[in-house]
């Protein structure tokens, strides 16, 4: 799928359909935006080659964040790619170029079995080729300029790419995950992802109105793809952020609360598919979402554990 020379690449993470990377290209020169875990690389080269771009024409690989669904093939694929600099954030900078403990802190989320065939291995970028993305910091393509915002709230390493050019941003997971699978006469459908260990509610609330104020015709969703429905998207994640936080503090005290809260988040997600027109059973249902309710519960449980802000 391709607009405006923006072409969005399945990186085959997990399922097809999960894990996007974003290509860009204007006059011969092009950007990638994250760029799925090392097993993806080989789709991310071979666009190049089905758009005819030499590897050489690349001149940025834009990681919105560092977790590995982002940039676990950032290191592999730049050692593809001579002439590109990554562009990361400067509190996720120093753990792309020395990557042991983003991976513990994989490990410790997924398990090692988990990781490793989820993950593989993780190439360090070399420190000359990192550019630190300050926020509001520019950088371009020839005719065709991106600003970087800093967008807390899911990850205090993240940034968005703005695309004027396209009335488009990359908002990494800060505008949350829409499945195609999910779509329906009704359109997207959307939703939060609060992934440990950084989620913050009231910054993921600001970074949403943040982004709508570029007023943007389209967001290009790691999770997954082009989405065009934006005032209604956004006011969907406004609400379901709220409803999570709201299923966190009611569990709070439980002694089982992780067992309660994937439980009751699996239930308000159903509910809101059936609303939305979406028809699958429960086995279809626990096939798209567990993945995403089980990460947004550990998420939520270390938000709760953290405490309120005054204390942090």
């Amino acid at each position: 799928m391709s607009y405006k020379g923006i072409h969005s690449i399945d990186t085959l993470y997990v399922r097809p359909g999960l894990d996007a990377s974003h290509l860009i290209t204007q006059d011969g020169r092009a950007a990638f935006v994250d760029t799925g875990p090392s097993s993806g690389v080989p789709q991310l080269l071979a666009a190049l080659d089905r758009l005819d771009i030499a590897t050489e024409q690349v001149d940025y690989v834009l990681l919105t964040h560092v977790h590995l669904d982002h940039a676990g093939g950032a290191g592999l694929l730049m050692e593809s790619l001579p002439n590109a600099r990554a562009v990361i954030h400067p509190r996720g900078a120093r753990h792309m170029i020395d990557p042991a403990k983003l991976i513990a802190g994989s490990i410790e989320v997924y398990g090692e079995n988990q990781f490793r065939e989820l993950y593989g291995e993780i190439v360090p970028i070399p420190e000359e080729r990192v550019l630190v993305a300050e926020d509001g910091m520019k950088v371009s393509l020839p005719g065709r300029e991106f600003e970087l915002i800093h967008t807390p709230g899911h990850a205090l390493h993240h940034y968005s790419v703005i695309d004027r050019t396209a009335q488009a941003i990359f908002p990494g997971d800060n505008f949350g995950l829409s499945y195609r699978e999910f779509d329906t006469r009704k359109g997207e459908f959307i939703y939060p992802t609060t992934t440990p260990v950084h989620f913050d509610p009231d910054a993921m609330h600001a970074t949403i109105h943040r982004l709508m104020s570029y007023k943007p015709q389209a967001m290009y969703l790691t999770h997954f793809g082009r989405v065009t429905e934006l005032e209604r998207l956004a006011a969907d994640l406004h609400e379901c952020v709220n409803a999570f936080v709201a299923l966190a503090r009611k569990h709070e005290d439980d002694a089982d609360r992780g067992v309660r809260i994937r439980k009751g988040m699996f239930e308000y997600l159903s509910e809101r598919l059936a609303r939305h027109g979406f028809e699958a059973d429960n086995a279809r249902l626990h096939q798209l979402l567990d993945i995403d309710v089980e990460l947004n519960t550990q998420g939520l449980e270390v938000w709760l554990d953290r405490g309120p802000p005054s204390s942090r």
